[in-house]
């Protein structure tokens, strides 16, 4: 059996953009996320970050390169992934429980039923008593649960985040963080995240891979070695701030690539 819950393997990814010019996106990346590991991705802006995400996510083909999961190629399958967007997308015409159940509708399982296996995680994702409201009525960290919920209720074990609390403002942000680390310990998901934020990443993961200008390669694949479960007393620490250090310095040494290569390619 694989050691690996998750595996990128040598993806790259190209884009032809007419005349016979080629513009290579992703270079050459490979990590992995153990079983019940949470690991987060950063990069400078426009590394190919998203493009990465979606191979990983089986929404789009790779040039070359493998996804494997267990132990086995999963390139192009979407099935063993949960995915949460940025956005939390919840239908503003549809209650929260009926949102919520809506994957598993379309997975084919019966209104009746899907509504009550939603409706089980309500209370442990802080919803209780809030199933017939609408998204308009929740605050934006509750709209978050709610689209969690919706994401983990199809029962994958590989959870995959577009940046989730990006949108929110920077006192839900913490408490979306410190909620997220408690619901992921005891589910034991393996998480993987695209993050802008590094101190989100620092607090949250198992490891935080660093990529690099595009084309995107990895630079860094940096273990977080702090105990859990963390505390925001624990992000003034010296061992946080050597790690936030770490990866602010790769990621502004990445950064300053992407601008020369932006400023050459416009010259």
């Amino acid at each position: 059996m694989s050691l690996n819950k998750i595996e990128l393997l040598n993806v790259r990814k190209s884009f032809a953009l007419g005349k016979g010019v080629v513009r290579d996106v992703v270079g050459d990346v490979s990590f992995r996320a153990a079983p019940g590991e949470f690991v987060s991705v950063i990069g400078p802006s426009g590394c190919g970050k998203s493009t990465v995400f979606n191979i990983m996510a089986g929404l789009e083909p790779p040039s070359s390169g493998h996804v494997i999961v267990d132990g086995r190629d999963r390139t192009g399958d979407c099935t063993p992934f949960a995915y949460m967007p940025q956005k939390d997308l919840l239908f503003p015409w549809r209650s929260i429980l009926d949102n919520t159940a809506l994957g598993l509708e379309l997975a084919g399982m019966k209104r009746k039923d899907a509504r009550e296996k939603a409706r089980e995680l309500f209370a442990a994702f802080g919803l209780a008593g809030f199933e017939d409201n609408l998204p308009f009525e929740l605050s934006g960290g509750m709209r978050q649960r709610a689209a969690f919920l919706r994401t983990v209720v199809l029962g994958r074990e590989i959870l995959l985040l577009d940046e989730p609390f990006g949108a929110l403002d920077s006192l839900t942000r913490i408490e979306m963080q410190n909620w997220l680390q408690g619901v992921w310990a005891e589910h034991a998901w393996t998480a993987v995240m695209i993050t802008h934020d590094i101190h989100e990443a620092i607090f949250l993961s198992d490891r935080v891979v660093v990529l690099g200008a595009r084309p995107t390669r990895v630079r860094l694949d940096l273990k977080v070695d702090l105990p859990r479960p963390r505390t925001l007393a624990m992000t003034a620490s010296k061992e946080f701030a050597l790690l936030e250090e770490q990866l602010l310095e790769a990621l502004h040494d990445e950064s300053r690539k992407a601008l020369t290569a932006n400023a050459l390619s416009a010259a």
